[in-house]
């Protein structure tokens, strides 16, 4: 495999991005040079992702882009197609924000790994497989690679992922949110490995909502706000210091510092589990656990990915049945009324169908108004001229608030929220978790949480319930 090239510099300026008439991206200007790396903050929706599609030349159809992007000098947005798709994975790559999306879900993960290393770079099978295992080792995957993407857990997926755009070795690498859904061991391994690929000369773009990672990769920090890029410099400077007044409400919306959200007393367990016991093949996730979540109350599951997690909360739903133990549901209550928000949210989306249909069709089924939906779109920040696009062309953080308000709809009793928002900013997050709790004080709606993060499962969570590694639950 030939050395790849290293360029020296990434030069945006006055970037704008427009669908049809309408600007939705404006002013973005910033250079990405070697050594240096530019993280870009900022919220769902901000226009974070459509800058760097507009770098990599893959903006979503009905979107362009003007102005002047060049890499060495050459100018990216000038080239033909067929240039721009010769870049894709030689000169320039992307690891996309949604795993889900991302994998073949009908190559095991070995494959998806090796064939860039074979057809891509164009080594031999006994290289080919050296150099998968070796990228899938690197990611605490290399006991996984004969595994299909569904038979992994949401970080796990996205570690796999990571392998994949490292493989590729292009010398621009932008990453979209590549710590999301991992726990905190996970994501600063992820965050060694970014900058690791700086050292080694490549170029780093991050996008991500983790204030903590922009702040560990160092460089350059950019804050976006409404299409804009309101806030550049130094990542010391702009995270400690920051002059704009979202960029001073966005970091100082850490979990850590939110105020405490008192709750009532508890009410009768909506749901409970004795003994439950679920393997997994050869893998045992864990074994006489219980658990219980009452009215009122909101409990919060912790642990390393593929722990285990995901699991406890579908078992407690009746989507997975457990080797061993028992579930108990409050009687007299419709299946409806027990409802999940999923980490991955295309996941729980029709991808063929608009938003409004998605929420049509719901409100149609059970006789709900649409002004009431339209009243929630309102709190949860969410514009109508969201509604006549299709899932993937909303960013990951818009459509997991679709996916809570679609949820919260239907008046439920028991709400199982799985990394529910892992892809919103830390504003947008508090402002959700906000909602979440009023319904959990008001409607005595019982809440089980995934969560990665620590300081919000101590910060919102009565209860705690720790899960163990794959190995040792």
């Amino acid at each position: 495999m030939n050395a790849p090239v290293r360029f020296q510099s990434l030069t945006v300026s006055d970037l704008a991005i427009s669908a049809g008439e309408t600007t939705i991206v404006r002013d973005v200007a910033f250079t990405l040079a070697q050594g240096r790396p530019v993280t870009l903050l900022g919220a769902s929706g901000s226009g974070k992702s459509l800058v760097a599609h507009a770098i990599m030349g893959s903006l979503p159809t009905g979107l362009s882009a003007r102005g002047a992007i060049t890499l060495d000098g050459e100018d990216l947005l000038a080239g033909s197609p067929a240039q721009i798709r010769a870049r894709w994975g030689r000169t320039i790559a992307i690891l996309p924000q949604e795993p889900w999306l991302a994998l073949d879900p009908t190559m095991r993960i070995a494959g998806q790994v090796g064939e860039v290393h074979q057809y891509l770079h164009g080594l031999g099978s006994a290289d080919t497989t050296t150099r998968m295992r070796s990228d899938l080792a690197e990611v605490g995957l290399g006991d996984r690679a004969q595994a299909y993407p569904h038979e992994l857990s949401g970080g796990m997926c996205q570690r796999a992922a990571i392998a994949v755009t490292h493989a590729a070795g292009a010398s621009l690498l932008i990453a979209d949110e590549p710590t999301k859904g991992l726990d905190a061991a996970l994501r600063d391994g992820v965050v060694t490995r970014l900058r690791q690929e700086v050292e080694q000369g490549r170029l780093l773009l991050t996008i991500t909502h983790d204030i903590a990672v922009a702040g560990a990769l160092g460089g350059m920090v950019g804050v976006m706000h409404d299409g804009a890029l309101v806030e550049f410099g130094p990542a010391e400077q702009v995270l400690e210091a920051p002059r704009h007044d979202y960029a001073r409400a966005l970091i100082a919306a850490d979990p850590a510092k939110w105020p405490s959200f008192p709750l009532p007393a508890a009410g009768e367990a909506v749901v409970s589990a004795r003994g439950l016991a679920k393997r997994f093949g050869e893998r045992a996730l864990f074994e006489g656990l219980d658990v219980s979540v009452r009215r009122g109350e909101i409990v919060a599951i912790v642990g390393p990915s593929g722990c285990g997690k995901t699991t406890v909360g579908n078992i407690l739903l009746g989507l997975v049945a457990p080797d061993h133990g028992a579930v108990e549901r409050a009687a007299g209550l419709a299946p409806t009324r027990f409802q999940k928000l999923y980490q991955d949210p295309p996941a729980a989306f029709a991808p063929h169908q608009t938003v409004r249909q998605s929420l049509g069709d719901l409100l149609k089924l059970h006789g709900l108004d649409w002004a009431r939906a339209e009243a929630s779109m309102a709190r949860f920040g969410l514009g109508r001229e969201l509604l006549d696009r299709r899932p993937n062309e909303v960013s990951g953080g818009e459509l997991q608030r679709f996916a809570i308000l679609r949820a919260l709809l239907l008046d439920p009793v028991f709400l199982f929220a799985d990394e529910a928002t892992s892809r919103l900013d830390p504003v947008s997050q508090k402002d959700v978790f906000a909602i979440l709790i009023e319904a959990v004080r008001e409607r005595g709606l019982s809440l089980l949480m995934v969560t990665h993060e620590t300081a919000l499962a101590e910060m919102v969570a009565r209860r705690i319930l720790t899960l163990g590694s794959p190995e040792n639950p």
